[in-house]
């Protein structure tokens, strides 16, 4: 082989070890990138995977709550359905009392809100009719400890139960609807310890 034939192979060997070198610097490179570039999309999935664990825990959360809310306000409104029927069902039996005992809670009724001076009192007309005898005596009576005078209206009103006291042109509103709206947050709180405590 000639001069120029070894150094022309010299320049080869070198050159192809040169690019084996640098084939294997730049194989070794792009495993190392490539690892890399795995470990941080591993790192990058854990921490996605974690986000959507606790977005899912925070929603589960949000969804129990939300359905308690809805199970309270249901309870809540059942007893509130449960309490106003047994308010109307009192209101019921008060006016439908028999004659001598609703004539009995009228006149004790009467003896609270007879006011002095001279007033007129006024009932339905279903009340009117089964007034007992004597009983405008006993408004009378009623009417004069507290300083007054009462006098019946022949001309029935348009209400449930109860009555209507009018002096000097101004009405006291003593119907049992009245009375039972008056006092219908304490009626409530009592039928509520009864039941529900």
């Amino acid at each position: 082989m000639s001069g120029l034939d070894k150094i022309k192979s010299q320049i080869l060997d070198e050159a192809n070890h040169s690019a084996e070198v640098k084939i294997a610097e730049a194989n070794e490179k792009a495993e190392q990138m490539l690892s890399e570039a795995k470990a941080e999309a591993e790192a990058e999935s854990s921490k996605i995977s974690a986000k959507s664990q606790e977005a899912i825990a925070i929603y589960a959360e949000r969804v129990k709550s939300s359905g308690e809310m809805q199970r309270k306000q249901a309870i809540l409104q059942a007893k509130q359905e449960v309490i106003a029927d047994v308010l109307q069902k009192a209101y019921e039996k008060v006016c439908a009392q028999e004659t001598a005992a609703y004539f009995e809670m009228i006149q004790k009724m009467l003896e609270k809100y007879a006011q002095p001076g001279d007033g007129v009192i006024s009932f339905n007309a279903k009340d009117l009719k089964r007034m007992p005898k004597g009983f405008e005596a006993e408004m009378e009576k009623a009417a004069q400890k507290k300083g007054g005078t009462l006098r019946l209206s022949e001309e029935a009103k348009d209400m449930d139960g109860g009555f209507i006291l009018v002096y000097g042109g101004v009405e006291e509103n003593c119907t049992i609807r009245a009375m039972f709206d008056a006092k219908r947050d304490y009626l409530s709180d009592k039928v509520h310890e009864v039941l529900f405590v």
